[in-house]
């Protein structure tokens, strides 16, 4: 059970983390006029892939040097 809490802990913080590294991108250049929703879910799909990757590759570091 604790390792389910370790593993959301670490997806929750590399969420976070990847809201905060994808704020200094400018989408504005990317966006159609009129499709903030879409760019709203794009931009919330980008960092659950980014908070994934990271916190998979955190934990296979964290469980090789256990």
């Amino acid at each position: 059970m604790t390792r389910f809490y370790l593993k959301v802990g670490i997806y929750f913080f590399c969420f976070l983390l990847s809201l905060f590294g994808l704020s200094g991108l400018d989408f504005n250049r990317f966006i159609k006029q009129g499709r903030t929703v879409q760019a709203q879910v794009l931009y919330f799909i980008i960092s659950c892939c980014l908070a994934y990757l990271m916190g998979s590759f955190l934990m296979a570091v964290i469980y090789y040097f256990q």
